[in-house]
């Protein structure tokens, strides 16, 4: 819930609201019911992406759009075959992820891959003794487009698992970038009323206290 502190510079109570409300509501989607996407729709949630903040305004964000079918299905065997080395390589919980859903790159109305791109390396300011810095501005980018994507009632869900050198080869991408994210987007029957992998009793979450500190590591 937004607080009760106002300045010159607050929303309106309305409007704050509206902002904490697409930021509880925001799931990471695997279920689509395969309805398309108008394109002034999709068109505003990509254009979110480009409002997101970077280190040294370097944009480090690239998008491809696939609209091809077959390159689709070529990006969904990429996933399926890390699916499995994933399963087997969490052990006594293989059988218990094999039953969750993990994407939905075949049934989404757009896939979009998105991406740092090459030649990152002439962008010091901000980078010089953290260059994930830029993995960092494509994950605000990627963040707005999920909040807007909800905002609009859109599904999205981000796909991490495949070999980057696989996709990279199949998308003729530049040796020196790097794809981050298999983003699927489509519309929905019903948002999860929690995330998903809570839902599945896979994981629970956990509360905001244990991750803060004062004035040092584990701190309280």
């Amino acid at each position: 819930m937004p607080s009760k502190h106002t300045s010159k510079h607050s929303y309106t109570e309305s409007e704050k609201k509206s902002i904490y409300k697409v930021m509880s509501e925001r799931r990471d989607v695997r279920h689509f019911n395969q309805k398309p996407i108008d394109y002034e729709t999709f068109m505003t949630i990509l254009s979110s992406a480009h409002l997101a903040p970077s280190v040294g305004l370097m944009q480090p964000w690239r998008f491809i759009h696939i609209t091809s079918r077959s390159l689709r299905e070529n990006i969904h065997d990429i996933v399926d075959k890390e699916r499995l080395l994933t399963a087997q390589a969490l052990g006594e919980k293989k059988e218990e992820f094999l039953r969750l859903k993990v994407e939905g790159i075949l049934q989404c109305a757009e896939v979009i891959v998105a991406a740092l791109p090459d030649k990152r390396d002439e962008h010091i300011f901000g980078r010089r003794t953290l260059p994930e810095m830029d993995l960092a501005s494509l994950s605000c980018a990627i963040q707005n487009m999920w909040l807007a994507a909800r905002a609009e009632g859109i599904g999205m869900g981000w796909v991490s698992l495949f070999e980057p050198d696989a996709l990279k080869k199949l998308l003729n991408m530049p040796a020196d970038s790097h794809p981050i994210a298999i983003l699927c987007l489509g519309q929905v029957d019903e948002f999860y009323k929690k995330p998903m992998l809570v839902e599945e009793e896979w994981t629970k979450e956990r509360p905001l206290e244990e991750m803060c500190f004062t004035n040092g590591w584990n701190k309280p």
